[in-house]
């Protein structure tokens, strides 16, 4: 007898984002968690928003332009304690290279499209070498849980991972109207960008919920907390209360660093409860503040090799 299909949940969430945006990674600790309380009732989508263009003018000073690049991505942190790289070498040529990767790894698997992401994401906030490039990208990731590395190389080069990049690319650039006119709450409030062409795309990160019933946009830089009043406004009774205690949902240290494997200190504060770190825990110095990493992680992590 052949089993029942489960039926789509009815909340889709639909994250734009980019692998090397410095908002979407300090963003990480309250997005992680908000996966973990609403895992299994939604469908969670990632869109590639491609922050570093195609057709971005190269800069004129690449080094000037790094060092205010830089120091724009030190003052992020300074509003999300994320971990900054001690020194940048660059600023990303392109995003598609690492947003190809990305997309190609949600073939494998979501928990292998969760690690390749994270560690897209490190090359730069970490490494302070940004996977600008598919050589770069897919030696970022080898060694990820459970990724192939072949099907993940094929997979990125091939057309439908270019189409569902592009088909990406072109949804984050057709925001809906209540991100066009500034939000007050935030250090980065999540307006819309004006984008080289004259359109108009989300800010990242944007969390955009929706039902049949309607939809409900979160931009920028957000608490967890304002994501959930999202979820109450449209779908009430979505998120368990006990998600909504501090201590709600979180792990012990040991199990929080070795479900994610990789945590920062904003992160292991929201999404682990007791003594840390673990005795096994890997402390990767960073230009502000730790990186944690499971053992076995550090093995073929990048970060842990220099």
């Amino acid at each position: 007898m052949t089993a029942a299909r489960q039926p789509e949940p009815a909340v889709e969430v639909v994250e734009y984002t980019d692998p090397l945006c410095p908002w979407s990674w300090g963003s990480e600790p309250v997005l992680r968690r908000l996966r973990a309380a609403v895992a299994g009732r939604v469908r969670w989508r990632r869109v590639y928003a491609i922050l570093f263009d195609h057709d971005d003018d190269p800069p004129p000073d690449p080094a000037a332009e790094t060092a205010w690049y830089a120091r724009y991505v030190a003052g992020i942190t300074e509003h999300t304690r994320a971990p900054c790289a001690v020194r940048l070498s660059r600023v990303a040529a392109s995003s598609w290279p690492s947003s190809l990767v990305a997309k190609a790894a949600e073939l494998q698997g979501g928990d292998t499209a969760e690690a390749v992401l994270r560690r897209l994401r490190e090359t730069v906030f970490v490494l302070g070498e940004p996977a600008d490039t598919a050589e770069l990208a897919l030696a970022a990731v080898r060694g990820a849980p459970g990724l192939d590395l072949g099907r993940l190389a094929a997979d990125a080069a091939s057309p439908r991972v270019l189409r569902q990049v592009r088909a990406d690319r072109a949804e984050a650039r057709r925001p809906v109207p209540e991100v066009l006119d500034p939000t007050a709450g935030s250090p980065h409030p999540g307006v819309a960008k004006e984008t080289a062409d004259g359109s108009r795309r989300y800010a990242l990160p944007t969390l955009l919920l929706r039902t049949a019933a309607g939809y409900r946009v979160v931009p920028g830089w957000r608490t967890f907390e304002e994501y959930a009043a999202a979820f109450d406004d449209l779908c009430p009774g979505l998120l368990p209360a006990r998600d909504r205690l501090p201590e709600g949902g979180t792990l012990s240290p040991a199990a929080a660093l070795a479900r994610y494997r990789s945590l920062t200190d904003p992160e292991r504060l929201l999404l682990a409860q007791g003594p840390w770190p673990p005795p096994h825990a890997v402390r990767v110095e960073t230009g502000n503040g730790p990186l944690w990493l499971h053992p076995a992680e550090a093995e073929l992590h990048p970060a842990a090799q220099v």
